[in-house]
């Protein structure tokens, strides 16, 4: 079994990959409209969340990192020189730089300032773009020949040469294959009940949706990016599509991800990788909102007291299993500026669980802070799982905290009991090392755990990290842009940015299987790739 700080070094990698991926995607896109190569660069915009700038912010580098990664994205697509690259004065204003570096920085840059992560990263990115170039067009002179990223590839720069096992590979039909069959298990419970004559079936809407989240873009500039892709005819326009999403109205629309989720658990079952009863996470996560909040009830406020979002409750599989999301909740708080009632948010958990118990048994539910509560702890026994929940630090547990201190114990176990209107259970409070600082963590539980178990007990809450990447996943590699006020909308966009995150993972699981390959936590397949798949209408190349 992969150790967490493995396990979390490759899905950097894999997130690494999908910015890559996307990189190479919206180059080829401005190539296809018609723009230079030079003009595609002037708007290319590379994600830097997943890269380490090499040279410190002291260091007198006079070339900004997002400059000099596209001078050397254009390198890597075009195979040119340093020396040559050195004299092409005009990219310099491309690559939103001053001027061209000489000979010798460049040669530094990429040993020195570009780590081993920042040169694949490139390469990767770059030599997609080389390929889709030559295999799908359009015709671009600058662009290198095909067989000399083929011959890199067969190098293999698999890991990089960090000293780990190179991911398996499979070919583009069995990938199409398999995402098409993922596709149908999510997309088909869906239904807008639009008349049967209509102009555009559901699916045409679902893949531009899908492009949408892909590219990253609003309604109107998806849908015109993606009619010059597929065809005028064959995409809607971006009123259409709009009006088509607001058929998928709140209650419709979380009935279909609920068959859709049964039937991707169906698909992988009969699997003996899938453990049973199953470890899930649970948290809340925003959207942000920036426009006027009067008359928007669905808009709350965010933590630090200035911010406005909506808020979605999910719940997720983690651990050693398939990481799906289960279910999905909108959160409705009372704020200022609506006669929302007061939250109670036992009652989130409590619908979230209910739907995840239709499709698994729960053994353990992990939640953050925010969920510390004994009306929380006690909804979470009536539906008879255990839980494990970080305690907020209040008198007591520093009394207790300190006692510890004077006794020299770093493990203690303290049992307890909830009371409230919805029920009584025994509980214990654990006190452990905490694994972020020097102190002590309190942890509640309705387990029952010993002083010499606690510490062992508690590092399975470290599983649910994987629900923080998927939340970043979700929203950076699946969410469509809009700022529409009509809940309906809002709504849609992020349940189905869910739907295609459990699509990727799917697929990943599917490949996996076909491979004997091993059940962990890294995907093999990224997501921006799985996304193209579905996106287009998965007819395997020539």
């Amino acid at each position: 079994m992969r150790s967490v700080e493995n396990i979390g070094r490759m899905e950097t990698r894999a997130a690494r990959m999908t910015d890559a991926f996307l990189v190479g995607l919206d180059l080829r896109e401005h190539l296809r409209l018609g723009k230079s190569l030079l003009e595609a660069f002037e708007e290319l915009e590379i994600r830097l969340e997943t890269l380490e700038d090499g040279y410190p912010e002291w260091h007198p580098a006079s070339y900004p990192f997002q400059g000099i990664l596209k001078l050397f994205f254009y390198r890597e697509i075009t195979g040119n020189s340093y020396r040559k690259l050195s004299g092409y004065h005009e990219l310099a204003s491309a690559c939103g730089l001053d001027r061209i570096p000489d000979v010798s920085v460049l040669s530094r840059t990429w040993r020195n300032r570009f780590d081993t992560a920042t040169r694949e990263f490139v390469e990767r990115g770059a030599h997609l773009l080389v390929k889709n170039i030559h295999d799908f067009g359009p015709s671009v002179a600058e662009v290198r020949p095909k067989h000399e990223v083929l011959d890199f590839e067969e190098r293999g720069s698999g890991e990089s040469g960090n000293g780990e096992e190179q991911r398996v590979t499979f070919d583009d039909k069995e990938i199409f294959r398999t995402t098409r069959l993922a596709r149908e298990h999510c997309f088909n419970p869906f239904d807008s009940g639009r008349a049967e004559n209509s102009s555009y079936d559901d699916s045409r809407f679902f893949e531009l949706q899908t492009f949408m989240g892909m590219v990253g873009c609003g309604t109107a500039q998806g849908a015109a990016r993606f009619q010059y892709r597929r065809g005028k005819e064959y995409g809607p326009h971006g009123d259409t599509h709009l009006r088509a999403v607001k058929q998928f109205d709140g209650e419709p629309l979380l009935n279909g991800f609920n068959i859709a989720t049964d039937r991707l658990l169906s698909v992988i079952e009969s699997e003996v990788s899938f453990r049973r009863p199953v470890t899930v996470a649970l948290d809340i996560t925003t959207v942000p909102y920036f426009g006027d909040v009067e008359g928007m009830s669905m808009v709350s406020g965010t933590k630090d007291g200035e911010g406005r979002a909506f808020k979605f409750a999910t719940l997720s599989i983690v651990g050693q299993n398939v990481p799906l999301v289960l279910a999905v909740e909108p959160v409705r708080e009372s704020s200022a500026w609506d006669d929302n009632p007061p939250n109670r948010i036992h009652r989130v958990v409590r619908r979230l669980v209910r739907q995840a118990k239709e499709h698994v048994p729960i053994e353990m539910v992990l939640c953050d802070r925010e969920f510390d509560s004994m009306r929380v702890f006690q909804t979470l026994s009536n539906l008879n799982v255990g839980y494990l929940i970080p305690k907020r630090i209040s008198s007591s547990e520093r009394e207790a905290i300190e006692q510890m201190e004077q006794d020299g114990r770093e493990v203690a176990v303290e049992s307890a009991s909830v009371h409230v209107e919805q029920g009584s259970h025994a509980m214990e409070f654990l006190y452990v090392p905490s694994t972020k600082t020097d102190g002590t963590t309190v942890f509640a539980t309705n387990a029952r755990v010993t002083p010499k178990e606690a510490e062992v007990f508690c590092r399975r809450y470290s599983s649910r990290w994987q629900i923080e990447n998927e939340y970043k996943s979700i929203k950076h590699d699946f969410l469509a842009k809009t700022s529409s006020k009509d809940y309906r909308i809002r709504l849609f966009y992020f349940v189905f940015a869910v739907l295609l995150y459990n699509i990727w993972r799917l697929t990943d699981f599917l490949l996996k299987a076909s491979a004997d390959g091993e059940m962990d936590y890294a995907p093999v397949i990224t997501a921006g790739e799985c996304v193209e798949l579905v996106s287009s209408a998965l007819l395997p190349p020539d």
